[in-house]
């Protein structure tokens, strides 16, 4: 049975917990053994993902009542249906329930895409198809956790919102079986297609007001989607504020950072390692060695766009950079190269250039990245 049929079919409307039971039930899935099913270890990533029945809970709205977007349009940021970011940004500062504009911003090819979180705080997931995929481009409005996925890795047309929650963080069902993939575990957690990993599109979240400085030319979703809401407008007033998280976790609150912290997390089989705003805010730029398993990675900040990225210290082409912060963002102590927060050589002798991303670090609130990753390192500049 679907999974759209369980959750908002006839008959008595089920509330609470007892909805994602009767979805999991129905589906004929079982919960993990013991924790011994390996598409639910917590190895190689070290992330939390026994997803469990009794830690599912329902937010309220249903399957579908978040509605996805698929294909909305594209528009310049100059362009009239973009006029809500402006709309939006002039009412922040006298409205202490309102959030700094922020967008995820992708780079695919030659086309510089990005879609606001005014369009993710009322729809959660908005699909693109480019460069001959179909990209799914995700946020957790509850978790503050930005993620893009192939969707044709799951494979799906289409992800839906399914209105359940697992640590508070979205849950999105596939249109095709109903499999329930929650976004942060980047794979099936229930169903037909449990265990599916979805491939990673890198992305970097950061402010409104940088990324239109930075691509003139870019282009944003539009207002004139297929459900349209007053995207000048912030549905969740104050929640950044309080400290307050709305759903049970599977593990006591983590009290080493602020609960709505942002942090950049990397994922790690030694338990992940976070990068709290908070601190990466000290430095005008920031650059952090680590390491995956064997491969090193780059992990760079820049304060004036409010963005953390990650990467392997190489170019595309396979050319290795050493870098160190610069005044103009980021300069290559080999070539003198500039570099900038997203990977992009933007003067000097590799202008035009572009890092390897390593896609599987993403930003979210402090409290989420802990119960994902509870044995989570926070990094620390000294």
């Amino acid at each position: 049975m679907r999974l759209r049929q369980l959750v908002a079919g006839s008959g008595p409307r089920i509330t609470g917990l007892s909805v994602a039971v009767a979805a999991l039930n129905s589906c004929n899935l079982t919960s993990p053994s013991g924790g011994n099913d390996p598409a639910f270890s917590d190895a190689p990533t070290g992330i939390y993902c026994s997803v469990k029945p009794e830690e599912i809970y329902t937010g309220g709205v249903g399957l579908d009542g978040i509605v996805s977007l698929v294909n909305p349009p594209l528009v310049p940021i100059d362009h009239p249906d973009a006029r809500y970011m402006a709309e939006y940004a002039a009412t922040v500062p006298s409205n202490p329930d309102a959030v700094e504009p922020r967008v995820v911003a992708l780079l695919i090819d030659e086309l510089e895409l990005a879609v606001p979180l005014n369009i993710l705080w009322w729809h959660e997931i908005v699909h693109l198809d480019v460069a001959g995929r179909r990209v799914a481009v995700t946020y957790c409005p509850l978790t503050g956790s930005s993620l893009a996925f192939d969707a044709s890795s799951a494979p799906t047309r289409r992800f839906l919102v399914s209105g359940l929650l697992f640590q508070n963080n979205l849950i999105m069902a596939d249109e095709e079986t109903g499999s329930l993939w929650p976004q942060m575990c980047a794979r099936a957690a229930r169903g037909a297609r449990q265990g599916t990993e979805l491939t990673p599109i890198p992305v970097v979240e950061m402010s409104w007001e940088a990324w239109k400085a930075r691509h003139p030319r870019g282009l944003i979703v539009g207002s004139r989607t297929q459900r349209p809401r007053d995207y000048a407008v912030y549905p969740y007033p104050s929640y950044e504020r309080i400290d307050l998280v709305p759903f049970p976790l599977s593990r006591p609150l983590d009290r080493r950072r602020p609960p709505k912290e942002r942090v950049f997390g990397v994922p790690r089989s030694e338990g992940g390692l976070a990068l709290p705003f908070g601190i990466l805010d000290k430095s005008q730029t920031a650059v952090a060695y680590e390491t995956i398993g064997s491969q090193p990675i780059i992990i760079l900040w820049d304060a004036a766009a409010r963005a953390a990225a990650a990467f392997y210290p190489r170019t595309r082409d396979g050319q290795p950079v050493e870098l160190r912060p610069h005044q103009r963002g980021f300069v290559d102590s080999s070539t003198g190269t500039i570099w900038d927060v997203e990977g992009r050589a933007i003067a000097g002798p590799l202008e035009g250039q572009r890092l390897v991303p390593y896609a599987q670090a993403h930003v979210a609130y402090w409290f989420a990245w802990a119960a994902f990753h509870p044995a989570t390192r926070i990094w620390s500049a000294e």
